[in-house]
């Protein structure tokens, strides 16, 4: 809950806070499992429990390579980034928790094969895969679109879990992304959630940064 980077407005449990911590929580995963490939960290390396012949949709195949270990990268997110919300036991904190969980297994959900084919005159008579991470911007994506469909929520009367607040709407996964407060309207400057508005603001249309008109 650090005001230093995206100021007030994640001291709101909104649905916007809700996708900063999922993505924060993905960015972490992707970090130190790309840092395990590539050899970077002394602590981890390329996921040794892939090993021997497997099979795919194509058929029969090697392990080999170097598969993303994936496992050690949302084992170090959890320890990491939980960290602080495990010390309270505040609505928030459960919150948090939940939403960053949704972030981790958003990595995991786009994990792919990628294989090397070998034989005479380029033939696929042995292939070798691993398993590497899918481009970030697909989690990216994934996460915005649940965004959108957010649930709101309400603690369960014992305190360790949610209800969801409108009874219309099914009970959320481990994959929904959680809030507890209406956004506020960020059309309108409001310096007490941190919301600088948009109305009045000039806008570039050509763009697609911070100045576009989207």
């Amino acid at each position: 809950r650090d005001r230093s980077l995206f100021g007030r407005v994640l001291l709101r449990s909104s649905r916007e806070s809700a996708f900063v911590y999922a993505i924060s929580s993905a960015g972490v995963v992707f970090a130190i499992t790309r840092a395990c490939s590539q050899g970077e960290l002394k602590s981890c390396s390329c996921d040794s429990k892939k090993k021997g012949s497997a099979k795919d949709n194509r058929g029969q195949f090697d392990w080999g390579g170097c598969s993303d270990n994936v496992d050690y990268g949302v084992k170090f997110a959890r320890a990491f980034v939980d960290a602080k919300e495990r010390k309270g036991k505040d609505a928030r904190a459960l919150m948090n928790i939940h939403n960053n969980r949704a972030g981790r297994k958003a990595v995991k959900r786009f994990l792919k094969h990628e294989c090397k084919c070998h034989g005479v005159s380029g033939s696929c008579t042995l292939r070798t895969c691993w398993l590497a991470m899918g481009d970030f911007r697909k989690t990216g994506d994934y996460l915005w679109r649940k965004y959108n469909g957010a649930i709101q929520v309400v603690m369960n009367r014992d305190g360790t879990g949610f209800t969801v607040a409108n009874k219309r709407f099914k009970k959320p996964t481990n994959n929904d992304l959680v809030y507890f407060e209406s956004s506020p309207d960020y059309c309108i400057r409001d310096w007490d959630v941190g919301s600088l508005g948009t109305a009045g603001r000039i806008c570039n249309q050509t763009s697609r940064g911070m100045d576009s008109c989207e």
